[in-house]
Protein backbone atom coordinates (compact mmCIF):
# COMPACT_ATOMS: atom_id res chain seq x y z
CA UNK A 1 0.00 0.00 0.00
CA UNK A 2 1.30 3.41 -0.85
CA UNK A 3 0.91 6.25 1.72
CA UNK A 4 0.47 9.55 0.95
CA UNK A 5 1.80 12.94 2.96
CA UNK A 6 -0.52 15.57 2.47
CA UNK A 7 0.83 17.76 4.88
CA UNK A 8 4.80 18.49 3.46
CA UNK A 9 5.52 19.98 7.39
CA UNK A 10 4.22 17.23 9.11
CA UNK A 11 7.28 16.15 11.27
CA UNK A 12 9.06 12.53 10.72
CA UNK A 13 7.56 11.60 7.15
CA UNK A 14 11.48 11.90 6.07
CA UNK A 15 12.59 9.47 8.69
CA UNK A 16 9.85 7.14 9.30
CA UNK A 17 10.83 3.28 7.90
CA UNK A 18 8.18 2.17 5.60
CA UNK A 19 7.83 -1.64 4.68
CA UNK A 20 7.51 -2.25 0.60
CA UNK A 21 4.55 -4.64 0.16
CA UNK A 22 5.78 -6.23 -2.82
CA UNK A 23 9.16 -7.16 -1.63
CA UNK A 24 9.82 -6.53 1.88
CA UNK A 25 12.64 -4.24 1.78
CA UNK A 26 12.34 -1.41 4.31
CA UNK A 27 13.92 2.41 5.20
CA UNK A 28 13.04 5.96 4.41
CA UNK A 29 12.72 8.19 2.47
CA UNK A 30 16.55 8.94 1.99
CA UNK A 31 16.91 5.45 0.72
CA UNK A 32 14.26 5.42 -1.75
CA UNK A 33 14.28 6.32 -5.37
CA UNK A 34 12.79 10.20 -5.52
CA UNK A 35 10.67 10.95 -8.66
CA UNK A 36 9.84 14.83 -8.76
CA UNK A 37 6.41 15.62 -10.35
CA UNK A 38 4.73 18.99 -10.60
CA UNK A 39 2.46 19.01 -7.18
CA UNK A 40 3.76 15.58 -5.59
CA UNK A 41 7.42 13.54 -5.17
CA UNK A 42 7.09 10.03 -5.40
CA UNK A 43 9.53 7.84 -3.33
CA UNK A 44 9.58 4.18 -5.20
CA UNK A 45 11.51 1.10 -3.43
CA UNK A 46 15.26 0.54 -4.91
CA UNK A 47 14.98 -2.63 -5.32
CA UNK A 48 11.72 -3.17 -6.99
CA UNK A 49 10.22 0.25 -7.65
CA UNK A 50 7.10 -0.10 -5.85
CA UNK A 51 5.21 3.34 -4.88
CA UNK A 52 6.13 3.31 -1.53
CA UNK A 53 5.37 6.82 -0.35
CA UNK A 54 4.09 10.06 -2.28
CA UNK A 55 4.17 13.78 -0.58
CA UNK A 56 2.17 16.39 -2.00
CA UNK A 57 4.11 19.44 -2.30
CA UNK A 58 2.41 22.82 -0.54
CA UNK A 59 0.77 25.34 -1.76
CA UNK A 60 1.81 29.20 -1.36
CA UNK A 61 -0.66 29.79 1.69
CA UNK A 62 0.32 26.21 3.01
CA UNK A 63 4.18 27.40 3.20
CA UNK A 64 3.35 30.32 4.71
CA UNK A 65 1.16 28.79 7.70
CA UNK A 66 4.24 26.43 8.65
CA UNK A 67 6.89 29.38 8.88
CA UNK A 68 4.53 31.78 10.77
CA UNK A 69 3.97 28.72 13.19
CA UNK A 70 7.59 28.34 13.41
CA UNK A 71 8.46 25.87 10.95
CA UNK A 72 12.37 26.26 10.42
CA UNK A 73 12.16 24.92 6.05
CA UNK A 74 9.43 26.62 5.71
CA UNK A 75 10.67 30.17 6.68
CA UNK A 76 13.75 29.13 4.92
CA UNK A 77 11.36 28.45 1.89
CA UNK A 78 10.01 31.93 1.91
CA UNK A 79 13.44 33.66 2.41
CA UNK A 80 14.32 32.08 -1.21
CA UNK A 81 11.08 33.17 -2.54
CA UNK A 82 11.91 35.99 -1.59
CA UNK A 83 14.77 36.54 -3.22
CA UNK A 84 13.45 35.31 -6.60
CA UNK A 85 13.35 37.66 -9.06
CA UNK A 86 9.86 38.66 -10.13
CA UNK A 87 8.56 39.62 -13.64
Amino acid sequence: MTTTVHDYYQAGWRDQSHPCPACDWKGDSRQMEMELHDEQTEYSCPQCEFPILIVQHPNLEQVKAAADAGNEEAQQQLAILAMAPRG
